[in-house]
């Protein structure tokens, strides 16, 4: 038999019972829709957390107190270590190809002007802080390099908190009270929206020193050091250590480069995407049983033609190959209208929702319309081999 002939076959043996070929196609459908949606929204989440963490920079190295266990405990969170000082901050400059150091600390107080005032957040840090993150000034400056112990009492505000407390008034100059404690603002931040679900734009910024004092600590929760790009992060991440070290006589702090948290973070991100596309790939499972139901169907229908066929001469390989391009052309049909359908679906929902983060990732497509290539294939495999074994006399008696 020629492979003209069986495609033409083939097709009219699907088009003969379009119901019946729609209901099974529609299985496959279904499954490349569901694997299309819910991987373009999980990769789309992807996409947003990792734009989220990397959108204050990729070189940096953040060094925490306490040392950080095989169980992942760390003990500096408990009070059980020493903290990392401003004099420990000031000694990270030394590192080699540092562009930045900074220590901060955050904690909620109350901020009042006059017969006005709210609980924000406030931000301990140091001069380089705004340099260090990409975080803009929109008037005024940000906080200026003064001795860290000494550090006048200047505030910058978030751009809400502006808005909430001075209106369209030029707060410049204006003092405030945050917790008890009076400071003059000399600058205001730039909008930057929220982070993670941490509001930047309600922030308040004041020196690390006044911070500490504030919230009645020694040290800072963390240390940032922003390298050079180019530099191996390996080397920075062993200068810090070892001043570190030097410092404290034993390693009870943490040295965290931001990449190696965003290789995890990925990594994390990648294995849910997958599992998201394993659920969805149940539905093709589903259309594959709903293949092999049809293909026996259609067998046991067409018992006499398999017996004429093979009366005139068609090899058990060519009645073979007959139902499998059966039942790979309906799971292919399948895979284009699930295509069509999953990508339409996924494009309205980022025109309708533009917060909703949603990005289709081809390689899982094609995948899932190669898979169902292969379901095919294989939901075909059975029916077609109980056709070819069909005894051709036998087959003609049932006409």
């Amino acid at each position: 038999m020629k492979l003209a002939d069986s495609f033409r076959f083939s097709l009219r043996a699907l088009t003969a019972h379009k119901l019946r070929t729609g209901l099974s196609a529609g299985g496959i459908a279904v499954g490349i829709a569901a694997i299309i949606l819910l991987t373009a929204i999980g990769e789309g989440i992807h996409q947003f957390v990792l734009a989220e963490f990397t959108q204050f920079g990729t070189h940096i190295v953040n060094v925490t107190p306490g040392k950080t266990e095989t169980h992942g405990v760390s003990v500096g969170s408990i009070g059980a270590t020493r903290p990392i000082t401003l004099d420990d901050v000031e000694a990270l400059r030394a590192v080699p190809n540092a562009r930045f150091v900074n220590g901060g600390v955050t904690g909620n107080a109350e901020v009042r002007v006059g017969n006005k005032g709210r609980r924000v957040m406030v931000n301990g840090e140091g001069p380089d802080f705004s340099r260090a993150f990409s975080m803009e000034v929109a008037i005024g400056s940000f906080l200026p390099p003064d001795n860290p112990d000494s550090a006048r009492a200047f505030a910058v505000l978030g751009s809400k908190v502006r808005t909430e407390l001075f209106g369209v008034q030029n707060p410049l100059g204006a003092v405030i009270q945050v917790g008890g404690l009076r400071f003059r603002v000399i600058g205001v931040m730039a909008s930057k929206g929220q982070v993670l679900g941490f509001d930047l734009d309600d922030t308040v910024y004041i020196p690390t020193a006044r911070a500490l004092e504030l919230f009645n600590r020694e040290g800072v929760m963390e240390a940032h050091v922003v390298y050079r790009p180019g530099t191996p992060v390996e080397s920075v991440v062993e200068n810090i250590t070892r001043i570190m070290r030097a410092r404290h006589g034993r390693e009870d702090f943490t040295v965290t480069p931001q990449q190696q948290m965003l290789s995890t973070l990925s990594t994390v991100l990648d294995v849910l995407t997958f599992a998201v596309a394993a659920l969805g790939g149940i539905s093709l499972l589903v259309g594959a049983v709903g293949i092999i139901t049809l293909m026996h169907i259609s067998v046991n229908e067409r018992v006499s033609e398999i017996g004429l066929l093979k009366a005139l001469g068609a090899t058990r390989a060519g009645i073979r190959g007959l139902f499998l391009i059966e039942s790979a052309g309906l799971s292919l049909l399948g895979g284009i209208i699930g295509l069509a359908v999953g990508g339409a679906i996924a494009w309205l929902l980022q025109a309708l929702l533009p917060a909703l983060p949603v990005q289709v990732p081809w390689v899982y497509v094609s995948g899932a319309l190669a898979a169902s290539m292969l379901i095919g294939l294989g939901a075909g495999v059975a029916p077609a081999w109980a056709a070819s074994r069909l005894d051709p006399v036998e087959s003609l008696r049932t006409e």
